[in-house]
């Protein structure tokens, strides 16, 4: 069986390590998010309205702004040019709202200007979703079956994690660089003001940032504990 188990009887620890990032940097985001969504903007502008706004300076006419039921679900979907805001970022003048919604807008003109970064990661969707279902089964097809030798699958995984780790590396500059173009077209457009505004919108998306490093980092330790009985010859109990 090479799933689970592992060096040391380590398996609990190293699965643990992973979830408790993960749950730190959700905890981060959605504290900020609750704080500074209560905190209405000076420019009394919506989450929407912010957004179009942003479009509009860019210059940007072919990406529809749709809100979505789905909590802090905000995203840009590049292959459909939809810039899908949740409702309470969509119909609220706070200035948690503007800091994510100029975050979506980044990576509208990150798909205007033709980011390298986001073209990469676009690319590389199809294979990290392949991937995604491979780390989910094999261990299955590996302790009910037995279809599978230890090698082999070890191998298998090592490589769906280490292609699961490269797309969120490269996910890393794509969010940093949406939040830099946030904070700066908002300061320009004068939606939000010097200081406190200022740094809350700082905040709020710094501890969004957050939660790409915490995947980034999940996904390094899966690929190395899946990789290092290969490099080692250790085989696992």
């Amino acid at each position: 069986m090479f799933y689970p188990g592992g060096f040391g009887g380590n398996w609990l620890i190293l699965v643990g390590i992973p979830v408790l990032i993960g749950l730190w940097a959700q905890f981060r985001v959605t504290g900020a998010f609750k704080r500074w969504s209560n905190v209405r903007a000076s420019s009394n502008i919506t989450g929407a309205e912010c957004a179009r706004e942003i479009l509009q300076a860019a210059q940007i006419q072919d990406v529809d702004v749709v809100e979505t039921n789905d909590y802090l679900g905000d995203h840009y979907d590049p292959s459909s040019k939809k810039m899908c805001i949740s409702t309470n970022v969509f119909n609220t003048p706070s200035v948690a709202s503007l800091g994510i919604a100029a975050h979506e807008t980044g990576h509208a003109i990150q798909h205007a200007h033709a980011y390298f970064p986001l073209k990469a990661r676009m690319a590389a969707v199809g294979l990290t979703t392949f991937a995604s279902q491979l780390v989910m089964w094999i261990p299955l097809l590996g302790m009910f079956t037995g279809w599978l030798a230890p090698k082999t699958g070890l191998l298998i995984l090592a490589v769906a994690w280490g292609v699961m780790m490269v797309f969120n590396l490269i996910t890393l500059p794509v969010e940093f660089d949406a939040s830099r173009r946030a904070k700066l077209v908002l300061n320009r457009l004068g939606f939000i003001q010097a200081g406190s505004e200022r740094a809350a919108v700082s905040q709020v998306l710094n501890a969004a940032g957050w939660t790409y490093v915490a995947a980034f980092i999940s996904s390094l330790i899966y690929f190395l504990w899946h990789l290092l009985p290969l490099l080692t010859g250790r085989q696992r109990n």
